[in-house]
């Protein structure tokens, strides 16, 4: 199975809740028409987008949201 992907179609893509809805870069997320799991950059399309099987993904978040990982990050800001 490849771990990347590219040329996925620009209408699927999601934007992830935990990203700022102001800001136009974000983690965004699509199914494959193969039934995978693709998450990609927007700001960095060209570079594709890494793919994983349902159960591979559900395992992931299942153990972030478990261990207190996923938490809305503090806004950046410069210095």
């Amino acid at each position: 199975m490849h771990v990347a992907r590219h040329g996925l179609p620009p209408h699927a893509w999601r934007k992830s809740s935990f990203s700022d809805t102001s800001d136009p870069y974000c983690v965004e997320i699509q199914a494959t028409p193969d039934a995978l799991i693709a998450i990609g950059d927007s700001k960095a399309r060209p570079r594709g987008a890494f793919v994983f099987s349902p159960h591979a993904w559900a395992t992931f978040v299942h153990s972030i949201r478990s261990t207190g990982l996923l938490t809305r990050p503090v806004a950046h800001q410069d210095h």
